[in-house]
């Protein structure tokens, strides 16, 4: 019974954040915020005019994050032409 509870903690300390830091630096960033016509806010992180982060929170939901983590002012996508969307689940 000890050894998983140890796993589920396990589990759940590596889906936590630490700091709430995100994996590019946006330190300094220009934020642009917008707002939908469904509700759904978009706020924009450029750092030297190149677009670095961006945040959505939608009107019903979890925010979610996209990031450029090359510098190439592209949003990242995987080898299938994917974006892949970063969802904070949890943090202390």
């Amino acid at each position: 019974m000890r050894t998983l509870l140890l796993v589920g903690l396990l589990a759940l300390a590596g889906c936590a954040t630490s700091g709430g830091m995100p994996p590019v630096d946006v330190s300094g960033a220009d934020v642009t915020n917008k707002t939908l016509a469904n509700g759904d806010t978009i706020d924009e992180y450029r750092v030297g005019g190149q677009l670095r982060m961006v945040k959505v929170t939608p009107a019903q939901g979890a925010p979610y994050y996209m990031y450029d983590r090359n510098g190439d002012g592209r949003m990242d996508s995987d080898k299938d032409g994917v974006s892949p969307v970063y969802w904070k689940l949890y943090s202390w």
